[in-house]
């Protein structure tokens, strides 16, 4: 099976990865929702012993990611920070991620947890809370707009297959509007059921899987 999918959203031929991004060749930009960089390190302070790395097997995969599209730029939409930020091991990470990608132009719209990022010294340029590039409006939480197809995050989508317990990520294609899978591993998910004219998009380990009917958007 194939490990990335090209469609078409409001006129424009994007490309959906396994590995939970978007990519608009038009713009030459690389979209992931919900990184949530540090949350790790949050629940290890609070006494919850997880194991280490899960940040640096994300930036591997974002890494891979703007390699094989060749994106000028990279735009996070919403939650790139889980809360505070401490100095952690997570920080060193994302600074020697950066330092490999120094002229990627990296964003960010405004998400709920990011409160902290105007001041992480990230290197990442914030871009508000809604950016309008026709026919598409990017933002982190999943409102619809009055006239562009609205993509966005927030909602972490899983989806389990007719017949299985297990849920994947899933990209959620609904009316005029396509939510992003949260790309950081380490995340939890709400259970989309899909409805009538609404299709998802599973993200297996290195396939990616459509369900449902077609859908203009």
């Amino acid at each position: 099976m194939a490990d990335s999918l090209a469609l078409e959203l409001a006129g424009e031929a994007v490309e959906l990865f396994a590995e939970r991004a978007l990519f608009w060749p038009r713009a030459r930009r690389l979209f992931i929702a919900d990184l949530h960089l540090g949350k790790a390190d949050a629940f290890r302070r609070s006494g919850i012993a997880l194991p280490r790395g899960g940040t640096s097997h994300d930036l591997a995969r974002l890494s891979a990611l703007v390699e094989r599209t060749r994106a000028e730029s990279l735009w996070i939409l919403g939650d790139v920070l889980h809360g505070r930020v401490t100095g952690g091991e997570w920080q060193r990470s994302w600074h020697a991620w950066r330092a490999r990608h120094p002229l990627l132009a990296v964003g960010a719209l405004a998400g709920n947890h990011d409160r902290a990022l105007a001041d992480a010294g990230l290197e990442i340029a914030l871009l508000g809370e809604t950016v309008e590039q026709p026919p598409f409006a990017f933002r982190h939480d999943p409102i619809p707009h009055a006239h562009l197809h609205v993509v966005c995050g927030h909602v972490h989508p899983v989806l389990a297959l007719p017949g299985s317990a297990r849920r994947w990520p899933a990209f959620w294609l609904r009316e005029r509007m396509t939510v992003l899978p949260a790309f950081a591993a380490f995340t939890g998910g709400w259970a989309v059921e899909l409805a009538a004219g609404e299709r998802a998009v599973l993200c297996g380990p290195d396939a990616i899987a459509p369900v449902g009917r077609g859908l203009r958007g």
